[in-house]
């Protein structure tokens, strides 16, 4: 696994979804201004409809924007074996049942799928539970979460 394809991958990844939203984002804000949508009694509410949706979408095209923005501004080191697992890091892990997954631990993006040579590589930040968990972890290392009540193990198979 190269984790500068995977960078290089998010980041297009964001610009697209960039993309999408601003067109989204344009297409409800027309609507909501369209002088068709203007309330001719206090139960029409499309006009309204629209506006909150305009202001929904707006809002998610700032989210991506800033996600870009904070991955566009990440600086990818090495694997340093004194300070483990850290932001930037490309890492594999196994579950207590022998499932494997890949994970990019970045600053943001949070969900965020994306493969590389058929392998799937989900982003995960140190907000969430497993992202805290493995800060400063190591190759071999195993990590333990709580979620809804349930404990989950995880053995670290690979950094990169």
């Amino acid at each position: 696994m190269n984790k500068h394809s995977v960078h290089q991958l998010i980041l297009e990844k964001l610009q697209a979804d960039l993309e999408v939203a601003q067109r989204a984002a344009q297409t409800a804000y027309e609507t909501a201004t369209h002088e068709e949508n203007i309330a001719e009694n206090k139960y029409d509410t499309l006009g309204l409809e629209a506006s909150y949706l305009a202001a929904g979408q707006a809002k998610r095209v700032e989210e991506i924007r800033q996600s870009l923005v904070l991955c566009q501004n990440l600086t990818l080191r090495p694997y340093d074996e004194q300070q483990g697992i850290q932001v930037g890091t490309l890492l594999g892990l196994e579950d207590d049942e022998g499932r494997q997954q890949w994970l990019f631990l970045g600053p943001d993006a949070a969900g965020l799928k994306v493969y590389l040579v058929g392998q799937l590589i989900t982003v995960i930040t140190p907000r969430s539970p497993l992202g805290k968990s493995l800060l400063g972890k190591f190759e071999g290392d195993e990590v333990e979460i709580v979620v809804a009540g349930t404990r989950q193990q995880f053995a670290v198979t690979e950094v990169v």
